[in-house]
């Protein structure tokens, strides 16, 4: 199926709704765009980046007290041997 988008005037496109189920991406997802040659792109879903300082602070639950480092290693210990 071939799609048709305008450009406005800020230079923006945007997407249908068939097209974004088609890259299987939702409001605020990221989308990657490869450049393949004069006047051609590949768009495509951008995958999970993995960084670390994306990791740091995605457990954190907001409001919740910040552990110190004996209430983490005693947590961690408890994991090691099985315990919860």
């Amino acid at each position: 199926m071939k799609n048709t988008l305008k450009i406005t005037s800020k230079g923006q496109v945007t997407f249908r709704k068939d097209v974004l189920d088609q890259l299987g991406v939702r409001p605020g997802d990221k989308i990657a765009v490869e450049f393949l040659g004069p006047g051609r792109v590949e768009v495509r879903a951008a995958g999970p980046s993995s960084s670390i300082e994306q990791f740091i602070g995605c457990l954190r639950q907001p409001g919740a007290p910040a552990m110190s480092l004996s209430e983490m290693k005693e947590v961690i210990s408890k994991g090691w041997a099985g315990q919860r």
